[in-house]
């Protein structure tokens, strides 16, 4: 078994994983619009007219995690509640170079620094709502 998160840009998932890329060095595997679906009426249900080169369905790796990404169904309004993503990296100096990434035109909610915990840790939602959490592992 296992469980990959599935994030829903609604409309802003080319911008989203060129911004992963940049801040984390995602890679893309795999990438669907909804102009390549076979059934055309299911994409024609799914979206407004004039989105069919939205992202339907992608897979991006980051490090080792495979994240699901998809426009969803493009009304423009990204909302992520409830969740939040844990990126663990190899030292201090990495979690300082992802967080500032992860930080650009985002919103820091606690600044990375030495906890009890791990020697760097911080959370920030970045440009999109999503919430991570930057962690060094003890």
């Amino acid at each position: 078994m296992q469980i990959q998160p599935y994030l829903f840009f609604d409309g802003r998932c080319d911008e989203a994983i060129d911004f992963y890329r940049r801040a984390l060095g995602a890679e893309v595997t795999m990438l669907l619009r909804f102009k390549d679906n076979p059934d055309s009426n299911a994409a024609n249900c799914m979206v407004k007219p004039g989105t069919e080169n939205k992202v339907m369905h992608a897979q991006i790796r980051i490090g080792e995690t495979m994240v699901l990404v998809s426009d969803g169904r493009c009304e423009g309004n990204p909302n992520f509640q409830g969740f939040g993503l844990s990126l663990t990296v190899a030292n201090d100096e990495e979690a300082e170079r992802r967080f500032n990434a992860l930080a650009d035109n985002g919103v820091v909610q606690m600044p990375l620094g030495k906890t009890f915990f791990s020697s760097s840790f911080g959370m920030v939602a970045d440009r999109f709502g999503v919430m991570w959490m930057v962690y060094v592992a003890k």
